[in-house]
């Protein structure tokens, strides 16, 4: 896609009608596909491009979003993308991938420029690894260097502390759990790291599908830790991804 200077050049060189410029010149900032409007110009304002939340469009949007993102040279995030969803994808028969622990949907045009410095993702329990592997998937996408260590719950702190040095090398450390959601603040008093604390909907009935552990890490008296909505893997990286960056 041409960038707008060589659109008024065009214009004013008369190759190119005051009407076609407005309509090539729109299409630098947004598309509208008739379901969705495409943020072309998200990369320039904020470092990263639109990502595509998949849950409740259906595959054909979901190909149309793609076909013209990849037209215009973009990579491709989609998060919330189940197995059913997948399959009828015509987007993966054009190159792009599918990894279903995360349910993502990446296509690489051109690599993102390659972080210096890791970013930890840290799960309680194994029962948390689809937030782990979104979050870890959406690290990898923007070219961060990702340390995964799963399972190291309150349960078993000596875990936890046979971990301790590999947690502390990472720049950012992401915390994941669900049930009482204590992890986040242990590691937060470990380690001179931001954490960003994620709460899971795993856990039994007065766990409130991930209210408990939400509240509970609202409430951590650690500090330097911040804390993100339920299940939200894909915020919590987007947000170690632009610290890693600074």
């Amino acid at each position: 896609m041409r960038d707008v200077k060589s659109i008024l050049a065009d214009m004013e060189a008369g190759r190119l009608s005051a009407d076609a410029a407005e309509k090539e010149i729109r299409a630098c900032f947004f598309e509208n596909l008739g379901h969705t409007t495409l943020d072309h110009d998200r990369s320039a304002r904020t470092g990263s491009g639109e990502v595509v939340y998949g849950a409740g469009k259906s595959a054909a949007q979901l190909d149309d979003i793609f076909n013209h993102m990849v037209s215009r040279g973009s990579n491709v995030l989609m998060t919330r993308i189940d197995a059913d969803k997948a399959a009828s994808l015509k987007a993966l028969d054009k190159g792009a991938t599918y990894h279903p622990q995360g349910r993502l949907v990446t296509y690489i045009t051109e690599p993102a420029p390659p972080a210096v410095h890791s970013v930890a993702v840290v799960s309680a329990g194994t029962s948390d690894m689809g937030v782990c592997e979104e979050a870890a998937g959406t690290l990898e996408f923007f070219g961060n260097p990702v340390t995964r260590i799963y399972d190291i719950g309150v349960a078993g702190l000596h875990r936890l502390l046979a971990r301790l040095p590999e947690i502390r090398a990472a720049r950012v450390v992401i915390v994941i759990a669900g049930m009482e959601g204590a992890l986040p603040s242990v590691v937060g008093g470990l380690v001179d790291k931001p954490v960003i604390a994620v709460p899971t909907s795993v856990g039994y009935g007065a766990s409130f599908n991930g209210l408990s552990a939400l509240l509970g890490m609202l409430n951590s008296c650690a500090s330097g830790l911040a804390v993100v909505n339920i299940d939200n893997g894909f915020g919590a990286a987007h947000l170690a991804n632009r610290i890693n960056r600074l």
